[in-house]
């Protein structure tokens, strides 16, 4: 395993030291990751043990009591339990456990951890690397307000709007009306739709702000609110950028994560439909300011908003870790984002240049990804749970990509995201790329919980969305074509059929 080891990680020096041809100051390579511990859960331990694993890289992984059975604590003979549901958040027992290990390095996947500044300064205090980008960048990055500033300062543009200290909501009310409605409300430390409230006129503002901010109050421990424009149609568009520690930059492509529910993402893909190729240099250009500006090192992704009535976009916020969606950015790449964060992590350089990367992304052609949720369309969306007593999925291909955390027989907890899996599919063209999501949409069995897949199936045909006519409100937009009751396809009577069959023996067992 150390012969191996030291081969892959000089092989990977070598990559490096070839491809990443820019100007800039050579810095020592930092020490070679052997032992990494993995702080998170599902799915993206799974892939971020699979990328550390085929370069020799030992991982610990961590579950809690709820996750006893999962793969992801099965996945490795290094395995340890937390134990409370809420364990992963339990930063100082992490380091310690990593410590304990022997562990090197620590990698936070998305969620939980991966945004929090205290803990990846606490795990740099440790000795430990953190795989991610400096607190600092962290820190500054997760104020709304502050983050906003950095990038006026850098020329990236911002929406309009007011971002200051004084909250009387009387003073709030005032920058509305100089702003101009309608206005969205959002709370400084927010995320995940939680803490924002759309105002449309002068009567409501003061209900929508407590609103708002009681919401805030009760999700982040803090009710700061910033007031901007609300764009009435608009895109998210985000950058995938990524940057060493020899003061290189680059942006891996654009993302269009516009399909969404509830303000998260289901549906997204690369690259965005009907950018103006200028319009697309520029945003590539302004994501790399962006990244600059905070002194970024590994993977990030730059959020903005895209205008769909007059082309311009701006600035969101920048999220300082590996997105969900990152397997989009690697099918129309062809590389490894994970490999890539363990290279910045030992210091190297990236593998690729800007240059390197836009042929790739030209000779790609197009990625989507579905993300396949335990929750119930016809019900807002409203999450669900419970034991997987069958599952079937797609068969991976060059093509066609499955990332997952369950398998049948696997439980969907009440207490974590309901995700099971990402579909990721590639053709030559978006239209290609469609028709092959709808194909291998059609190859999912799943008995038990009530699922997207048959949301996800009148999305892929709505004539808009083939079209690349997207925007964040299509779901609302499209209500009445989408909910429209459809009788069951057989197939699914044939998976409830099965579902009852299997209760009914595992009961009998």
């Amino acid at each position: 395993m150390r012969a191996f080891r030291k081969s892959t990680h000089l092989s990977r020096q070598l990559l490096a030291a070839k491809s990443a041809r820019c100007n800039s100051t050579v810095a020592p390579a930092t020490k070679s990751l052997t032992s990494v511990l993995i702080a998170n859960r599902g799915e993206i331990a799974l892939r971020v043990g699979r990328t550390a694993s085929e370069y020799g890289i030992r991982t610990t992984t961590l579950f809690t009591d709820p996750d006893a059975r999962s793969q992801h604590a099965l996945s490795s003979p290094y395995a340890v339990n937390l134990g409370d549901p809420s364990a992963y958040l339990d930063g100082d027992r992490i380091i310690q456990i990593a410590k304990e290990q022997g562990c090197q390095g620590i990698h936070p996947g998305y969620g939980f951890l991966s945004e929090n500044p205290t803990f990846a300064r606490k795990c740099t205090d440790a000795g430990l690397t953190f795989i991610g980008p400096p607190w600092q960048a962290i820190e500054s990055m997760g104020s709304k307000s502050e983050s906003k500033d950095i990038m006026t300062k850098a020329g990236v543009p911002c929406i309009p709007g007011y971002h200051g200290s004084n909250q009387d909501p009387q003073y709030l009310k005032e920058q509305a009306a100089s702003i101009g409605y309608p206005v969205l409300l959002k709370a400084v430390k927010g995320g995940g739709g939680k803490g924002m409230r759309i105002v449309n006129t002068e009567a409501e503002f003061f209900d929508q702000l407590e609103s708002a901010k009681s919401e805030a109050r009760n999700s982040f421990g803090d009710e700061i609110m910033l007031v901007e424009k609300y764009i009435t149609t608009p895109r998210h568009i985000e950058v995938q950028v990524f940057a060493d520690k020899h003061g290189n930059c680059v942006a891996l492509g654009e993302r269009d994560c516009s399909i969404q529910r509830r303000h998260q993402k289901i549906l997204e893909e690369s690259p965005a439909p009907h950018l103006d190729e200028a319009i697309r240099q520029d945003i590539w250009e302004k994501a790399r300011q962006a990244a600059l500006a905070v002194g970024y090192e590994g993977a990030g992704t730059v959020e903005f908003i895209f205008d769909n009535d007059t082309g311009e976009f701006f600035f969101m916020e920048m999220n300082t870790r590996l997105q969900v969606e990152h397997p989009v950015t690697e099918m129309v790449t062809g590389e490894d984002l994970v490999r890539w964060q363990l290279i910045v992590a030992e210091g190297g350089k990236l593998p690729l240049t800007q240059q390197e990367i836009e042929q790739r992304i030209k000779e790609r052609g197009h990625a989507i990804e579905a993300r396949i949720y335990a929750e119930n369309p016809d019900m807002n969306f409203i999450p669900d749970s419970g034991l997987l007593l069958h599952l079937k999925t797609p068969t991976p291909t060059p093509t066609v990509r499955i990332d997952s955390g369950f398998i049948a027989g696997d439980e969907v907890s009440s207490h974590y995201d309901p995700m099971i899996s990402k579909l990721i599919v590639q053709g030559p063209t978006r239209e290609a790329a469609i028709l092959k999501l709808q194909a291998a949409l059609e190859d999912y069995e799943v008995a038990g919980p009530i699922t997207n897949i048959e949301f996800i199936k009148r999305m892929c045909v709505s004539p808009d969305f083939i079209a690349g006519d997207v925007e964040t409100g299509y779901i609302q937009k499209h209500h009445a074509e989408l909910f429209t009751p459809v009788p069951p396809a057989p197939e699914v009577y044939a998976q409830a059929a099965l579902g009852l069959a299997l209760q009914e023996i595992s009961a009998s067992k």
